[in-house]
């Protein structure tokens, strides 16, 4: 079964697919904490007057995990424990402050179970929900008339049942979109701009740790032959199974790219130039060996190049490229390492 994502893990792929753009979306859990923290903030100030200081103690507590959490979200796109930690702060509030004040903090609820709804998954947030309600009940039932714990009770479902097939539907509908903004439609590898991100992490990723990583750069050999000789459905046919066959030998770790008609890019994290080759080789041989088409074979030409310190993404592919050109022009239908 295919997981579910919440509202806010969406927004951490939009705005790292968008690379940070300064927008008003980038800024969303400060907008969004910080409507949390000017909201609560008033009544601080009201309990700190009124001498209520476990309930100022509470008010505040929400105030700084608000503020503290919208920031850390903000500046390093970790979405996941956030979200939980907020979750549990604004359900945690609501709670402590119907025990402490009174049955008159249950309006609290509504704006807490929004955020839920928004911050986790859609099941993550009916759970926490009903957690929730659990945890009133004892409260609600004996300090409140059962017309008034009644309507309580039957908003409180109501919102909730509304609140997650929005949650849930949505989810979907962001899993579709993101699914078709980073894979290819006809063989359902990455696509170049799913791949120019990747990249852009590996580089950066060896200026932090030095960790190895490596592409290999295949074309398939005369393609335009084989779609001239086979027709385009052949060719497609061909592309779809040249896919499988690569994705069938690489580790669950390497990453697969079309970036071109009938050009792929394997994306090797951890991986050293000898390692890379070895499989460059071990992919070459398989296309080979499949025979694709009866009577004709269908083979690729292979670029290694092993990232290199200080080395920009396009430079990176660029060694990769004129690798596979070297072996094009050595004869094709074998693997080149570049300089």
């Amino acid at each position: 079964m295919k997981e579910v994502y919440s509202a806010l893990e969406a927004w951490q792929y939009s705005i790292e697919s968008e690379q940070r753009r300064k927008t008003v979306e980038s800024y969303l859990p400060l907008i969004l904490s910080a409507a949390g923290a000017f909201g609560v903030f008033p009544f601080i100030v009201l309990r700190y007057l009124q001498g209520e200081w476990v309930a100022a103690i509470v008010d505040t507590v929400i105030v700084v995990g608000f503020s503290g959490l919208g920031i850390y979200v903000y500046r390093t796109r970790k979405v996941r424990f956030a979200s939980i930690a907020i979750s549990l702060f604004c359900m945690t509030g609501v709670v402590t402050t119907i025990y402490v004040i009174g049955p008159q903090q249950v309006y609290w609820i509504y704006p807490g179970l929004m955020a839920v709804f928004y911050l986790l998954r859609p099941r993550e947030a009916l759970l926490l929900s009903l957690v929730t309600v659990g945890a009133l009940s004892p409260q609600l039932i004996s300090h409140a008339d059962s017309q008034s714990t009644t309507t309580i009770y039957i908003t409180m479902f109501v919102m909730s049942s509304f609140a997650y097939a929005f949650s849930l539907i949505t989810s979907r509908q962001r899993e579709q979109l993101m699914h078709l903004a980073t894979k290819d439609p006809l063989t359902g590898a990455g696509n170049r701009r799913f791949f120019d991100t990747k990249l852009v992490e590996l580089v950066n990723n060896k200026k932090r740790s030095a960790a190895p990583a490596s592409l290999l750069l295949l074309d398939l050999d005369h393609f335009k032959k084989v779609n001239d000789d086979f027709g385009h459905t052949v060719g497609d046919r061909i592309l779809k199974q040249v896919t499988e066959i690569i994705n069938l030998r690489i580790r669950t770790t390497d990453k697969l790219y079309r970036i071109g008609g009938e050009e792929f890019v394997v994306v090797l994290e951890g991986q050293t130039i000898e390692q890379a080759t070895h499989l460059a080789e071990q992919l070459r041989t398989l296309v080979e060996a499949n025979e694709l088409i009866p009577e004709q074979a269908v083979t690729i030409s292979v670029g290694v190049a092993e990232l290199q310190a200080d080395e920009l993404p396009i430079d990176w592919l660029h060694r990769a490229d004129t690798a596979l050109y070297e072996a094009k022009r050595a004869g094709r239908n074998r693997s080149n390492v570049a300089n």
